[in-house]
């Protein structure tokens, strides 16, 4: 299995009708029907709103792996990842080793009202992140009730990041990301825990082949009420992943190709029932934090009127669900010396002031899909 491969499985089994950042239950429905014939399908239980949540059983291996996608409703590009890899299983004869020697039960949409609205938290307003012990949301309880009866061996923890992230002080921004879990507030470096991070040392392997540089480290702070910090602490490796920022992919349509890539070798590692080694913490160390470096437009070197300084502007999307569709609104949210950042677009302003279309000076809180510059409208969309 090399990366050539997998991009020939990824173009032929890529799931279509799912792009962009808006994905529902509506959208996912047909999907799960499509395959339900060749996999077993059940639902683990309703949301807040009475929306099923479905579960996908594959394979009959003894190697088990929990997968869960939109805790978060609008963290979605993890959901389209997993249905090209269930194409991909259903359809490559050089992935049946997934079916014979593991078994995966996937949650696709966890939190399907939260997905409707396009929002973090459950109809209730909860982040179901931090309801893995007082387990107070139904969502939150099909979860825990598929943990403690399929048993898994490994957990993938599935969600998406925002623009804001770097690897590093580098200027790259954190494409994919990953964590294992603390359980305990000691940070214990547990057998559990050195399980889940070989399994993100192969995925880093991996991915620094295409996106090098690029892959990220969550900080492992502990807290009990989340949900990965809940399961490692049960002693079964538990693994984050973050899907981010790519180029201009703001619909995170390439970014799904990377998750993808980390899906197959994380399988892969734990099919060979790969052991952890003397190198298994150093390796994952190596690896950069994650780092809130970036904004999604700097215009450097503005004039914000005749007497002050030259000054940076930074400008963050904000996502906004309109007709079925994400509408991204520019925002000035920071004006100042932003040397220390990053921009996904950098424009220098060569000490030109920058306006309002009222012709007014720029300030923060502004938001308007373009400003001027010498008269002449900049667009900011992405």
């Amino acid at each position: 299995m090399d990366i050539e491969d997998i991009q020939m499985w990824f173009n032929t089994n890529r799931e279509n009708t799912l792009f962009h950042r808006y994905i529902n239950l509506q959208k996912i429905g047909p999907l799960i029907n499509k395959v339900s014939t060749n996999f077993e399908i059940k639902v683990i239980g309703h949301s807040v709103e009475r929306r099923p949540i479905y579960g996908l059983k594959i394979g009959i291996g003894s190697n088990k792996i929990l997968m869960w996608s939109q805790m978060h409703g609008n963290e979605s590009t993890t959901t389209k990842a997993l249905f090209d890899l269930v194409n991909s299983i259903l359809n490559e004869p050089n992935l049946k080793w997934i079916q014979d020697e593991l078994s995966l039960f996937i949650i696709p949409m966890l939190n399907p009202d939260g997905a409707e609205q396009y929002t973090r938290v459950n109809a209730n307003g909860i982040d179901l992140n931090r309801d893995a012990q007082q387990l107070t949301q139904p969502e939150s309880i099909a979860l825990r009730q598929i943990f403690e009866t399929f048993k898994p061996d490994y957990c993938f923890n599935l969600h998406g990041q925002r623009t804001i992230f770097g690897t590093g002080t580098h200027g790259k921004s954190a494409t994919v990301s990953f964590l294992a879990p603390a359980q305990d507030e000691a940070l214990t470096v547990t057998n559990t825990r050195l399980k889940a991070m070989s399994v993100i040392n192969a995925m880093n392997n991996a991915l620094q082949k295409v996106i090098p540089g690029q892959i990220g480290l969550y900080d492992d702070a502990y807290n009990i009420n989340c949900v990965g910090d809940t399961f490692q602490g049960l002693n079964v490796p538990t693994i984050l992943f973050e899907a981010g920022h790519y180029s201009k992919d703001y619909c995170r349509d390439q970014t799904r190709f990377y998750i993808y890539v980390a899906f197959l070798y994380a399988l892969k590692h734990i099919q060979n029932n790969s052991i952890t080694d003397t190198d298994t913490l150093k390796d994952y160390q190596s690896i950069p934090l994650n780092q809130k470096c970036f904004y999604d437009i700097i215009f450097r070197n503005v004039c914000l009127d005749e007497t002050s300084n030259l000054n940076d502007v930074a400008i963050q999307y904000r996502e906004v669900l309109k007709s079925e569709k994400i509408d991204f609104i520019p925002e000035v949210v920071k004006i100042g010396n932003l040397s220390a950042f990053f921009g996904h677009k950098e424009i220098e302003a060569n000490g030109y002031k920058l306006e309002t279309h009222e012709k007014k000076a720029i300030y923060e809180g502004y938001e308007n899909d373009f400003v001027l510059m010498k008269n002449e409208k900049i667009l900011l969309l992405p």
